[in-house]
């Protein structure tokens, strides 16, 4: 009580200060007179003046005696004594007028502290666009682009391939068009929904769809727009977000990418994280706990490595429901070509079956690449319509790459490739449950790729048992082999298949447990993503020296198998090889009515 009776007298003090100044400076404005300089001139001429101050472009003074008006001081401005002279000649009347600099100076001070603040706020503001955040009064606000009902146009309907998602979405839609009927037998809808599957399988898709189906404002945003330089931005920007989202409820939040967010704390190969990711997934984690999901409020979320996202975001009562996105078998891969042919002009003896079985382990993207190709194809060749032609060029300049005829071999390299590439076809086409040999082509292509033989298969596969890993090894040796047995050398054109069968043999040992020296045990610790990247995780590998030398002896053992294995089939079929490779240096090109018919030689 003491300090605040003392902040009040200290305020009444300085309020008694300032209207004693100003009753001062009012008496000290009432007693001056301002007067004409030839006025001045004769009060001086009549002994009127007491005594004055002479300054630069003013003289004031006092009078000897108060004049009746109470004034009893005066003002004046100077005038050049040559020229008071020559006035005072003619009677003339005259004061002198001082020309006011303040506008002037003001202005020498001012344009160039607003000049060079202008160009501080265009080089921020620069910045701060290629950053990805706006003006400072801007920084926390949320980033998410808002769509209303007419502005999405996709629906269930353009959503193809993933029937089993689709009814998981359904109850969501339904949710937020009667949450009141939903409810009726005390079901709660989940909070939050993640869309867990490979990258271009349709997950961004599928979230619009559902906001198109509801009929509900779309709040998207990718999970990277949450973090910025500036550290508490991105936890303003949560808050942000859920905000408008109540505002705007009943409404759908989708955030894209939740990994670029939600990545575990403390993962990393540095061991420790990032304070401003951690401050922003804390604020996400209290953000699904605080909504309540009767509000109308539904979460959705996005990412292809949910291995890597923080346990804490999908326990239960936070992302309660997950939703596999995956890719499409046969059926769903002709349900999506169906979608993206409907603006194309296809040949009348097309059959778009046949393209979806020539394109197992295509995404739903991929597929939106593939027409877009076969279209451009035949527009470039002057084409009328679109024929199956144009769809296997373009899955093989997916697949494999663009031709690279400018690419010009030498004899023996041609004679190599042709060896090679008929190598795989044939050990291919004498292995059983090998998938068909589709086309041979000693065309190179892409990158590094001198030729390459296209196998088509039947079905899709889902498991495959030891001796079919195998045979699929001995497929990609036989290359190799076709090089041993002819020119009794080896080349750099197989380092990719060395790669690819080495690592079907390291999951043979590590993963599939399909090796007696081992036993059925798995020795891979790191976990799998859907982009096949492993986690990084502390501690290293959980076995001794001497069991990795025992598994980098069973992974060369199968690969030294597969070569024996294709080895043994070529030097059967060494007069076919060498008779289809020369045709194969002829034509360039083979499909499989060219080939041979083998008999079981795989024996």
């Amino acid at each position: 009580m003491e300090k605040k009776a003392q902040f009040h007298l200290w305020y009444f003090v300085v309020a008694l200060l300032v209207v004693l100044t100003l009753q001062g400076w009012l008496a000290s404005i009432r007693e001056v007179e301002p007067i004409p300089y030839s006025q001045f001139e004769q009060l001086l001429k009549d002994g009127q003046i007491d005594r004055i101050q002479i300054r630069e472009n003013f003289i004031q003074g006092e009078y000897k005696v108060r004049l009746e008006d109470g004034k009893s001081r005066f003002v004046t401005t100077r005038v050049e004594p040559e020229l008071a002279d020559q006035l005072n000649t003619y009677g003339v009347e005259y004061s002198g007028v001082v020309e006011s600099t303040f506008l002037r100076d003001l202005l020498s001070w001012i344009l160039p502290v607003l000049l060079l603040l202008a160009v501080w706020m265009f080089i921020f503001r620069r910045f701060a666009e290629k950053q990805g955040f706006g003006g400072l009064m801007s920084v926390g606000k949320s980033k998410a682009k808002v769509y209303v009902e007419t502005d999405i146009k996709v629906g269930f309907k353009d959503v193809a391939g993933v029937d089993e998602a689709k009814e998981e979405l359904r109850e969501i839609v339904n949710f937020l068009k009667e949450p009141d009927a939903y409810g009726r037998l005390g079901a709660r809808i989940p909070k939050g929904i993640l869309l867990v599957g490979p990258p271009g399988t349709g997950k961004t898709l599928m979230a619009r769809a559902v906001a198109g189906e509801a009929g509900v404002p779309f709040f998207s945003i990718s999970g990277s727009e949450f973090v910025e330089m500036f550290v508490g931005v991105g936890a303003a920007r949560v808050r942000d977000l859920f905000d408008q989202a109540r505002k705007a409820a009943p409404a759908i939040i989708f955030i894209d990418e939740l990994d670029a967010l939600g990545r575990a704390r403390g993962v990393g190969p540095a061991g420790g994280g990032n304070d401003e990711k951690e401050q922003t997934l804390n604020q996400l984690l209290n953000e699904l706990d605080g909504f309540d999901p009767q509000q109308g409020i539904v979460l959705l979320a996005a990412t292809n490595r949910p291995e890597i996202l923080d346990p804490a975001l999908l326990r239960a009562g936070r992302f309660d429901r997950q939703v596999l996105v995956d890719r499409p078998d046969k059926v769903g891969r002709l349900a999506i070509l169906k979608v993206h042919i409907k603006n194309v002009t296809l040949s009348r003896d097309i059959e778009i079956e046949q393209v979806a079985a020539l394109t197992p382990g295509f995404s739903g993207a991929d597929l939106a690449n593939l027409v877009n190709e076969a279209a451009l194809l035949a527009t470039r060749r002057n084409g009328e319509d679109v024929t199956m032609a144009d769809f296997t060029a373009a899955v093989e300049r997916i697949v494999a790459g663009l031709e690279k005829r400018s690419r010009v071999l030498n004899r023996h390299e041609r004679e190599v490739v042709a060896h090679h590439e008929m190598g795989h076809a044939l050990v291919a086409m004498a292995l059983p449950g090998m998938d068909p040999v589709h086309k041979i082509s000693i065309i190179p292509r892409g990158v590094g790729a001198l030729g390459y033989t296209m196998q088509r298969p039947t079905e899709d596969r889902f498991l495959m048992t030891k001796e079919e890993l195998a045979n699929k090894m001995a497929v990609l040796m036989g290359g190799r082999a076709a090089e041993l047995l002819i020119f009794d050398e080896i080349s750099t054109g197989a380092t990719d298949d060395l790669e690819k069968a080495t690592g079907i043999a390291r999951h043979m040992v590590t993963r599939f447990g399909m090796t007696e020296l081992l036993g059925q045990m798995t020795y891979d610790t790191q976990p799998q993503g859907f982009l096949g990247e492993g986690v990084f995780r502390a501690g290293g590998r959980e076995y001794s020296d001497a069991t990795a030398r025992e598994i980098d002896q069973a992974i060369r053992d199968l690969v030294d198998q597969a070569l024996a294995k294709a080895t043994g089939i070529l030097i059967r079929l060494r007069e076919p090889l060498e008779t289809t490779a020369k045709e194969l240096l002829e034509k360039e090109t083979l499909l499989r009515a060219d080939l041979p018919v083998l008999e079981d030689v795989a024996a």
